[in-house]
């Protein structure tokens, strides 16, 4: 009875009760009717996310994803919500039993991934190649929590995160460009 309770307060469960809610929460995202319930299930799995940074102990990326992503992206997406003034005739977001097969293989994709975790095997091939914690903390101390993220993102991961800037730069002007048409 002690390991279990051991086991409700580590990492680990937090972990998938995290991971969880993040793809409850994104699955939901996709397939509700009304674009202000995905907006709230957008902001709970961004709030997921963000906890298992703070399991990573990744904190500064966690108040980012909090601050940045659902706070301002999400009252970005509300306002063009409100611009395009969706009405209430709603049709079905995903017709038939396509919404079966898609949970069936995210279902059984969860599933293989927990049994392979909880087997006792060797890790995910994944997690092979991870750093350790002393080399980030090493990374920390010399660049700083700024410093770390900024540094690859805007030498190894640029051109991601321009194509991500760009991304959501052409969402908004097809957004505005729906919204001039019914005006």
């Amino acid at each position: 009875m002690a390991n279990f309770f051991d086991f409700l307060l580590s990492a680990d469960f937090l972990f998938y009760v995290f991971g969880g809610v993040a793809i409850g929460s994104a699955i939901a995202l996709v397939t509700r009717k009304s674009p202000v319930a995905s907006l709230l299930f957008m902001v709970a799995t961004l709030a997921s996310l963000a906890g298992v940074y703070v399991l990573f102990e990744a904190h500064f990326l966690a108040a980012i994803q909090i601050i940045v992503y659902a706070g301002a992206i999400m009252v970005l997406f509300l306002f063009v919500i409100m611009l395009l003034n969706l009405g209430h005739d709603y049709q079905k977001d995903l017709k038939g039993g396509a919404w079966a097969i898609v949970a069936f293989v995210v279902a059984g994709g969860l599933a293989g991934v927990l049994a392979q975790q909880f087997k006792g095997t060797e890790a995910l091939p994944i997690y092979q190649n991870a750093q350790g914690p002393e080399v980030i903390d090493a990374l920390l101390a010399s660049q700083g929590a700024v410093g770390a993220i900024a540094h690859p993102l805007f030498s190894d991961y640029v051109v991601a995160f321009e194509l991500t800037g760009i991304l959501l730069l052409v969402a908004i002007v097809g957004a505005l460009a729906l919204a001039k048409r019914r005006v």
